[in-house]
């Protein structure tokens, strides 16, 4: 079907009210930057799911790394959104601004050149993420070993996805499943996940025409109620996988609980260095604590349960440049994302 056939079937779509959500955190980005909401019939509601690595990071987790900074013998490490995700009463920005040793970098194997030029004191990697990263940060692990640099160390806020989207399921019509996170995992988790919970799944790339069409197939197979996975991003997602990265990641990892803002504790969601490893993790089994700072309604926004324009604190108290929850810091976020729409 050409795409303006598929816009115009979308645009003019009568059929059963029809709620789709989009996993993550760069299809959130592109529906907004796109229009796409625009272009679809008032039966179809897109609503925001728990993909963004930022928004699902829990409060306590800031306040570890900030407790961790206030050891001289410590520099912490991290992506530069990150440094401003609230913690409970404050962010890793106003802890460097205090004279914490924080640094920002564009990969964490920029670490590695830090760690081993100042072996004195511990540097520690805010690892937060999905499957994409978790490979990184073995890797990261990996070459820490193989180069005997032994002052590094990761506190992990690794998450994995299908437990998640179980947790949100209740109402959700179909689902944009995440492309980045498939070219890791490769498709088969989601069509367990299409055939367990009766809905179906799109795996979709990113740019406008790859949403609109993955939009588009959801819609049809809703119509038929079929609950089945269909991968339309098959030049970076194969059925299997990226299998040499699945093997750094299980080499290095394992699967435990874990805590998600706004969701609670998920089983088996998080991961966590093995015990082999864990002389380079930085007690990170120890953050299970999921709070929100009064108000502020992330969990129900990245659950689906309500739009951006729900929450109170929404372009009041809450702001890009003065954010209280993680979904208005990141670009990805949906806070963000809706402020900027």
């Amino acid at each position: 079907m050409e795409l303006s056939e598929a816009i115009g079937y979308l645009k003019e779509y009568s059929g059963r009210a029809l709620r789709l959500m989009e996993v993550c955190g760069t299809h959130t980005a592109g529906i907004r930057k796109n229009g796409i909401p625009s272009m679809l019939s008032g039966r179809i509601e897109l609503v925001t799911g728990p993909g963004c690595p930022v928004c699902v990071t829990v409060s306590s987790y800031i306040d570890f790394l900030i407790r961790l900074s206030g050891d001289d013998h410590n520099v912490i490490v991290s992506f530069a959104d990150m440094l401003r995700v609230p913690g409970s009463a404050s962010s890793l920005n106003n802890a460097k601004a205090e004279g914490a040793d924080i640094r920002y970098v564009y990969s964490p194997m920029d670490m590695l050149k830090m760690a081993a030029e100042d072996r004195e004191r511990t540097y520690i990697f805010a690892a937060a993420g999905f499957e994409t990263t978790a490979p990184v940060y073995a890797a990261l692990i990996q070459v820490a070993e193989e180069e005997g640099i032994d002052n590094i160390r990761l506190l992990t806020s690794l998450k994995t996805m299908p437990a998640a989207i179980r947790r949100v399921a209740a109402g959700i019509d179909g689902f944009l499943a995440p492309g980045h996170v498939a070219v890791i995992t490769g498709t088969e988790e989601y069509e367990a996940l299409a055939s367990g919970l009766g809905v179906p799944f799109a795996v979709s790339g990113f740019s406008a025409e790859e949403l609109i069409a993955s939009i588009y197939a959801l819609v049809r197979m809703a119509e038929k109620r079929e609950k089945k996975c269909v991968n339309l991003y098959p030049r970076a997602v194969a059925s299997g996988g990226n299998e040499k990265a699945r093997s750094l990641m299980e080499e290095y990892f394992e699967s435990d609980d874990a805590a998600w803002r706004g969701l609670g504790i998920i089983p088996g969601s998080g991961l966590y260095l093995k015990k082999e490893y864990e002389r380079f993790d930085a007690s990170s089994r120890e953050i299970m604590k999921d709070d929100l700072p009064s108000g502020c309604r992330c969990g129900e926004v990245i659950s689906g349960r309500i739009h951006p324009e729900d929450c109170p604190l929404f372009k009041t108290s809450c702001t890009p440049d003065s954010p209280v929850g993680a979904c208005m810091v990141s670009q990805e976020g949906a806070c963000f994302n809706h402020y900027e729409g």
